[in-house]
């Protein structure tokens, strides 16, 4: 019961950064603004870390391990929502 609902979760989390990322980006469309884009950028890509989180403890075996992949795409989305924060401060 336990494997179930954290897979529901997993799945729950992957499709609200879905919705989320694709509001942003079509907000960014028809509005143009540069926070729009980079927080549409880093929701986008924390929508690849929780596809990332669903493939690994779902859907791979234990012995193989995509921790560092996951990591990395969540730091370079915080890493992007950063950048836009303090570059687009005007």
């Amino acid at each position: 019961m336990t494997d179930l609902l954290a897979t529901s979760v997993y799945l729950l989390c992957f499709g609200t950064s879905v919705a989320c990322g694709a509001l942003l980006v079509r907000s960014y469309l028809s509005n143009r603004s540069p926070l729009l884009l980079w927080t549409a950028a880093c929701f986008v890509l924390l929508a690849v870390t929780n596809f990332l989180v669903v493939v690994d403890l779902v859907f791979l075996p234990d012995d193989v391990d995509l921790r560092l992949a996951r990591y990395a795409t969540g730091l370079t989305a915080i890493g992007t929502l950063l950048y836009g924060f303090i570059w687009e401060l005007d």
